[in-house]
């Protein structure tokens, strides 16, 4: 049960196209435990049993009792009517997983999209330490992104602020999964970050991903240096574009392609020199996260207590 007694950890949800976990997250944004289980590839009350399993047996590790309750969740999400519709998990369609948590802890239940938990968490635990104004991007199979601003997390009309994968930096580019074409997203994923690269001849398997990628940039193999810049640019882009709109004084940089380390941040710190022209951007400072896989269940948690 969710009852806001002193002491208790907050039970945090994290869903994702791959896995579903859960963890209890003590007061100081520690995660003291961690539980996951593969995301099934079947109907959505399958999907659902695995999730409210790994809850019910945190509840059982916490004593029964929990002080908050956050969700993250990939998107889209709709605040709303507290449901969720995300694009890799295609049987939960206006799933309304707060009103199923909220059954199962007995409380209150806040729901946010997955880049605003990590952009949280960061925050919290992690390279965002310290910061008000905030972009936590996530730079992997897509981009997604969260915002913190003047110090609390921004959602949006529908919660689905921060979408920052799909910033359109090249208006004359290629479609985009969302429907758009020319997103920041199309040139910077990974799955992109190969296709250009073997596109542009780079000798490698047409299945070679972006760990190939990278181990192959690394190699010192010209496209695929080419390939990590032509990316990185596009997320500087961005960076400088979101940064101007909103304020920020940083942004941290997680997920499967960051962890190239300086093929990817080297060429990006380059690039954004050159589109942070603006004197209150000028100093906008990059970082690589520090949560990993952890960022979504302690953000969810800071988002259960904001």
């Amino acid at each position: 049960m969710a009852n806001s007694s002193s002491g208790a950890p907050t039970l945090a949800v994290d869903v994702g196209g791959t896995k579903i976990a859960v963890g209890l997250v003590d007061s100081d944004g520690t995660l003291v435990h961690r539980e996951q289980q593969p995301t099934p590839k079947s109907d959505a009350q399958a999907i659902w049993a695995v999730a409210e399993a790994l809850i019910v047996d945190a509840l059982r590790i916490a004593g029964g009792s929990v002080d908050a309750v956050g969700i993250s969740s990939a998107g889209p999400i709709d605040l709303p009517t507290g449901t969720v519709s995300p694009i890799n998990i295609t049987a939960w369609q206006r799933f309304p997983i707060v009103e199923r948590v909220a059954a199962v802890t007995g409380g209150p239940v806040r729901l946010g999209g997955d880049g605003l938990c990590m952009a949280l968490g960061e925050r919290w635990r992690g390279a965002g330490r310290g910061a008000d104004f905030l972009l936590g991007m996530v730079v992997s199979t897509g981009i997604g992104g969260g915002l913190v601003l003047d110090g609390a997390p921004y959602d949006g009309r529908t919660g689905n602020a921060g979408h920052v994968g799909h910033v359109v930096v090249d208006p004359d580019g290629g479609p985009c999964t969302c429907g758009g074409k020319g997103c920041a997203e199309t040139i910077a994923s990974g799955p992109n970050l190969a296709r250009w690269a073997l596109a542009n001849g780079w000798d490698a398997p047409p299945d070679a991903d972006a760990k190939q990628l990278a181990d192959a940039a690394t190699a010192g193999d010209a496209v695929a240096l080419r390939a990590f810049r032509r990316g990185a640019t596009a997320v500087a882009a961005t960076i400088a574009s979101v940064g101007a709109v909103c304020d920020l004084d940083l942004v941290v940089i997680g997920g499967g392609v960051a962890k190239s380390g300086p093929l990817l941040f080297d060429p990006l710190h380059e690039a954004l020199a050159s589109y942070a022209g603006l004197t209150f951007i000028r100093d906008l400072r990059v970082a690589r996260a520090e949560l990993g896989g952890d960022a979504g269940l302690v953000g969810a948690a800071a988002l259960a207590k904001a």
